[in-house]
Formats: structure tokens, sequence, C-alpha cells
């Protein structure tokens, strides 16, 4: 591994690599070799679900790598149909068993599924399991302001909130709220999901200057930003390409040029958590 990735502190005293690898999507049957080439290209955080149906190709490659596990940090999440404790308690022990560990890093509520009722219960689960030690780290997903206040209001503060977030819709009231409470925001979707095209904004300009990618600039200005990011590919070249934006320095007037692209709620690509049930 040549790139030196940076890491974060959480509210609870852990840390956080601040560049993973997202697995998103990737087809269960191909996540044992694109994890295994992901940790050759020198990533050790690493992003899955329970509803990504890859726990398993994750725990393989995990398995195989020969990294020791104080080297990793593994995070996965609770599906919305999950809720309650003892629910909570089965899917966190399914997940384990399908990954071969005897705990993850983080454990995130997937979305605040409002129709699903309340998080409360759930949330409480979590700290419970994180005192027992099968999550070092617990955190939420997609919980923006509208739902945030939910979970803090048990008193039980999140280490990580994971939220769609990339140049058009940076979501400044959820991660304000955020910083009020030193939650670290974890960019999901950072480059736009393939749904923008950004190569042919300011972006792009930055990218020819610098002579990098239009992507790596992204991930720079996410990183510059204080924020943790797991893009995903399928190919090692642009594993590589990713990681080595820890590399790249912005300068002020680049990331404020990219701050301005953001257009609110219409910059938003994939579904609002008021309605992801």
């Amino acid at each position: 591994m040549t790139t030196t990735i940076p890491t974060l502190q959480l509210n609870d005293g852990r840390t956080i690599p601040q560049l993973g690898f997202g697995v998103f999507k990737v087809d269960p049957a191909e996540t044992e070799r694109i994890v295994t080439e992901a940790l050759e290209a020198g990533y050790r955080h690493i992003d899955t679900a329970a509803i990504y149906r890859n726990e398993e190709g994750v725990g393989r490659a995990i398995a195989a790598s020969g990294i020791p596990r104080d080297e990793l940090f593994i995070t996965t999440k609770l599906w919305n149909d999950r809720r309650g404790a003892a629910e909570t308690r089965a899917a966190m022990g399914e997940s384990l068993e399908k990954l071969g560990l005897d705990h993850v890093d983080l454990y995130l509520i997937h979305w605040p599924a409002p129709a699903n009722g309340s998080v409360v219960e759930t949330w409480e689960t979590f700290a419970e399991l994180r005192s027992e030690g099968l999550t070092t780290s617990i955190g939420v997903s997609n919980f923006d302001e509208r739902f945030l206040p939910e979970v803090l209001g048990t008193g039980i503060v999140p280490a990580i909130d994971q939220i769609e977030l990339h140049p058009q819709f940076q979501q400044r009231a959820a991660t304000a709220l955020a910083a009020e409470h030193d939650i670290k925001i974890e960019a999901w979707g950072p480059l736009g999901q393939g749904k923008v095209d950004y190569s042919a904004t300011v972006i792009g300009e930055i990218a020819e200057r610098l002579g990098v990618s239009w992507a790596q600039v992204t991930l720079a200005w996410h990183l510059a930003a204080g924020r943790i990011v797991f893009p995903k590919s399928n190919r090692r070249e642009r594993m590589v390409e990713n990681l080595a934006a820890a590399e790249v320095t912005l300068s002020a007037d680049d990331i404020a040029a990219i701050d301005a692209l953001d257009q609110g709620a219409a910059g938003r690509v994939s579904a609002d958590p008021a309605d992801a049930n």
C-alpha cells in the first residue's frame, strides 16, 4: 500500500479510516474477488449491509486476506424489516455469522423507514450490542434533520450518520445538526452514483488543471470537509485511482467552487428517506 489513508476520531473515542470501499450492488457471486482486490489495493475499511446480500463474500475475502482483524474496519447495516430488540439481535447474529466475525466495527440502522414505526427500541438495542462488544461503534444511515432528532432524544448519540451527499446535494441542514453533536458524516454516492456528469462542471476544470481525474477531485473535496467516503468499483485500476484521492490537495478556491454546485433538495439522485420503507 503506497497511499496513506487518513483516519478520523469518532465521538466514542474510536477511529475510522476516512476512505473505504463500498459493496452496494456488488454481485454476491463476485464479492469475494472484488473485495480481495480492494484489500490488495490497500483498502482497510469495507462497507456492506444485510440487504446487499453479499456479507458472505466480504467475510470470505477477509478470512483469505491474512490481514489482522484489528487492521480492518467493517461496517454492516440493519434492514428496515428488522425492528425491536429481538429482531435487531437476531439480525446482528445473522450478519456476524455471514461475515465470519465476532464483531463489526460499525453497525448502522439502514433507513429511518418511518412507516415501520419508531426506531427508539431498536436504537437502544444498538447501544446494548455495543456494550456487549458485538459492535465497536453504532450509527444511523439516511437520517437527515427530519429523523436524527428521534435518535438524539434517547440520549444515545450516533458516532456516524451515513447519508447521500455529493456536490449537487450537500445536505447542509443534516450536516449542521450532525456537527452540533460531533457526529461524523459518511457520504454514500459520493460521486453522484453515475447519475451526474460532474466532469462537465468546474470539477472537470479543476481535474484538468491538477492532472487528476474528476472522481479524485470530488473525493478529495469530501475528505477536505472531514467526511468519510467509500466509493465502489469493480475495476482494480479504478480502486487504486480512488484511493489516491487521499493525496490530492485542493485550494480554498477549488473547494468554494465545488461548494457552489449545491442544488439543495433538487440535487438528490436517490430515494428520499421519508419514502424509503
